[in-house]
C-alpha cells in the first residue's frame, strides 16, 4: 500500500521531491502523481510514477491537447485532468493500494485535487498544502469539498513555488502529517449500537437534545449542525449508507434553497433516503424563517431584501451577521408543494413519516415568540396535507418542537418504522 502525492511537478517539483522522500525516509511507499498542464516553468527532472499524460489519458484527452489549449479553454481541459486524477486515485483506492493522499498546490492544483479527495471515503487521510483556501472569494466553491470530506488543509501562507525555508517546512510538515495519520489509521467501524442520523440548530436545540436522550441507550446518534454545509454532509453519508434512520429535524436548507436564504444546500437536500431502505424522519423547522444577514443588505438595497419586503416582516435580529425572517403564507405554500413533490418520489412511502409540532415549527415560533404566527403555519400544513400522498404518514402533535411530548412522538415513530423492517 502507498500514499499518493500529487501537484504540478513543472510547478512544483522541489516540494514534491521533498515530500516524497520524506514519506520514503518514514517507511511508506509513495506513488507521485504528475498533474502538470503546461503552465510551470520548470523542466522537472523527478520521475513520476503516475504521468500526467496517464492522467489526461484518463479524463479522455492528450496532455498535448491540454498544453495547447487556449486560455479561454483552460477550465474545459482542466476538467478533463480532474477526471482523470479521480479515476486513478479511485482505481489505486478500490484496487487496496492506497493509505492516503496527500497534495501541495496553487489555484488549478487546489480544485484538481479537491476532486479526486471528494471521491475517497471518510477516514481515508487526505492532506492538503494549499495557498488559496483562505481565500474569501473562493469560499463558497470549496465548501463543496471540505463540507463533505474530511480534508485536513495547511494553508501555505506563501506560495509554494520554488523552494525556500518556509516551502522547506511546509512540505516536510505535510509529509509528516500524512505518514502520522497513515500509521496511526484505525479503521473505521460501526459503532455496536445502530446509528441515527439527525439535523438540528439552535431553534430546536431543546428537542433534538430529548431525541438524543431518549435513543442513547439503544442507538448512536450523531448529529448534524443544519447551517447548509452541515445539510451537505449529512446527505452524503446517508447514502454511503452509514445510518440506520434519518431524523431529519430541519430539512430547511431546502426551503432556503427555494427562497433564497443563507443556508442553502441546493435542490436535492430531501433525497438523503430516495434509494434506501430506512427511515426518514422529517419536520418542518427551519420553514417558518428566511437567513437573510447581514443586516447592512438593508440599507444597499439588496434585491433579495427588497424581493421579501422585510420591512413587512417580522424579523429577529441576532446580530449584524444573523437576521431571521418569518415567511409568509405564499412562501409556506410553496415550501410545502416542493416538499410533497419530492417526499412522493419515494418508492416506500411507508418509511417517510412527516412529524409536525403544531404549537411551533421551532422555538422562533411559539407563543410569545417573534416569528409567531399560527395561522401561516396552519398554510403550510394544510398545503403538506394536499399535495402529499396518501401512503406517507403524517403525525400532528400538540405541541411545539421544543416539548419531550414531541420528542417521544418522534422516538415511537422511528422504533415503530424499525420494527417494520423486520416483520
Amino acid at each position: 500500500m502507498a500514499i499518493a502525492v500529487i501537484g504540478m511537478l513543472d510547478e512544483r517539483e522541489e516540494a514534491l521531491k521533498i515530500i516524497r522522500n520524506q514519506i520514503e525516509r518514514r517507511g511508506h511507499q509513495a506513488i507521485l502523481i504528475d498533474i502538470s498542464i503546461g503552465t510551470g516553468a520548470i523542466s522537472p527532472s523527478l520521475i513520476p510514477e503516475v504521468s500526467g499524460d496517464e492522467i489526461a489519458k484518463l479524463g479522455g484527452t492528450t496532455i498535448e491537447e491540454i498544453k495547447k489549449a487556449p486560455t479561454h479553454e483552460r477550465e474545459k481541459v482542466t476538467s478533463r485532468m480532474a477526471e482523470g486524477l479521480t479515476r486513478k486515485i479511485l482505481d489505486l483506492y478500490k484496487a487496496g493500494q492506497l493509505q492516503g493522499v496527500i497534495a501541495i498546490a496553487g489555484m488549478t492544483g487546489t480544485f484538481l485535487s479537491l476532486n479526486a479527495m471528494k471521491s475517497l471515503p471518510f477516514g481515508l487521510p487526505k492532506v492538503l498544502i494549499s495557498s488559496v483556501t483562505a481565500m474569501p472569494a473562493y469560499a463558497s466553491r470549496l465548501s463543496e469539498f471540505f463540507s463533505l470530506r474530511d480534508i485536513t488543509v495547511i494553508h501555505s501562507v506563501v506560495d509554494t513555488v520554488g523552494l525556500n525555508p518556509l516551502v522547506r517546512t511546509l512540505a516536510l510538515n505535510g509529509a509528516n502529517a500524512i505518514c502520522g495519520m497513515v500509521e496511526g489509521l484505525e479503521p473505521l467501524k460501526k459503532e455496536d449500537k445502530p446509528s441515527i442520523a439527525i439535523t438540528e440548530f439552535g431553534f430546536c436545540d431543546k428537542g433534538a437534545h430529548y431525541i438524543r436522550d431518549l435513543l442513547a441507550s439503544e442507538y448512536s446518534l450523531v448529529s448534524f449542525h443544519a447551517t447548509g454545509l452541515g445539510d451537505r454532509a449529512a446527505v452524503d453519508l446517508v447514502r454511503q449508507g452509514f445510518f440506520e434512520a434519518f431524523i431529519d429535524l430541519v430539512p430547511a436548507s431546502f426551503s432556503e434553497y427555494l427562497l433564497g436564504g443563507n443556508r442553502a444546500s441546493g435542490p436535492d437536500r430531501l433525497d438523503a433516503a430516495l434509494d434506501l431502505s430506512i427511515p426518514y424522519l422529517l419536520s418542518p423547522c427551519g420553514f417558518d424563517m428566511i437567513s437573510c444577514g447581514p443586516i447592512e443588505r438593508k440599507d444597499k438595497g439588496d434585491p433579495l431584501w427588497v424581493s421579501r419586503k422585510l420591512a413587512e416582516r417580522k424579523l429577529l435580529i441576532q446580530d449584524a451577521m444573523r437576521v431571521q425572517a418569518r415567511t409568509n403564507a405564499e412562501e409556506m405554500e410553496t415550501i410545502a408543494k416542493a416538499v410533497s413533490e419530492k417526499l412522493n418520489r419515494y418508492k416506500n412511502k411507508k418509511l417517510v413519516k412527516f412529524l409536525i409540532p403544531r404549537r411551533g415549527f421551532s422555538s422562533l415560533s411559539v407563543e410569545g415568540a417573534v416569528l409567531y404566527d399560527p395561522e401561516v403555519d396552519q398554510v403550510f400544513i394544510k398545503t403538506l396535507k394536499k399535495h402529499l400522498d396518501p401512503g406517507i404518514e403524517i403525525i400532528e402533535v400538540d405541541s411545539d418542537i421544543n416539548q419531550l411530548e414531541f420528542a417521544r412522538v418522534v422516538v415511537e415513530a422511528l422504533k415503530r418504522t424499525l420494527e417494520s423492517l423486520s416483520t
